[in-house]
């Protein structure tokens, strides 16, 4: 059983940065694949970025692609999502995921476990 709690959303200007962070429970973090899913209102939930238990491996959607960079830290059983160049399309709430994996993992339907969430606004 893995418990996710993401922190680090808010409101910034188009442009602007924010870093997300996703605090896992457990003594295996390391055996977990993670991702970053969003969704908007109205919208369905979608795939930001995916990164492989050890951190080797990273994956992107292309909307975010340049501009987000996700990282772990497997000694502090946290994921990062870092978010520059932001705009108001990236406004939404954001979900860090776990599923039991080897490599990336991209698929909602494929994750275990969810955070709660944490809303990101991008005023223009």
């Amino acid at each position: 059983q893995v418990q996710l709690v993401e922190s680090g959303g808010g409101l910034v200007q188009t442009g602007g940065s924010l870093r997300l962070s996703c605090a896992a429970s457990g003594r295996t973090f390391s055996s977990y694949a993670m991702g970053w899913f969003r969704q908007a209102p109205g919208k369905e939930r979608e795939f930001v970025a995916a990164i492989s238990r050890s951190g080797g491996s990273t994956y992107y959607a292309d909307s975010v692609k340049g501009r987000f960079t996700i990282s772990r830290d497997n000694a502090k059983n946290t994921v990062y999502l870092q978010m520059n160049s932001l705009k108001p399309e990236d406004t939404a709430v954001y979900y860090c995921a776990a599923v039991k994996a080897i490599g990336i993992v991209t698929g909602t339907d494929r994750y275990d476990y969810w955070g709660q969430g944490t809303q990101v606004t991008v005023s223009s």
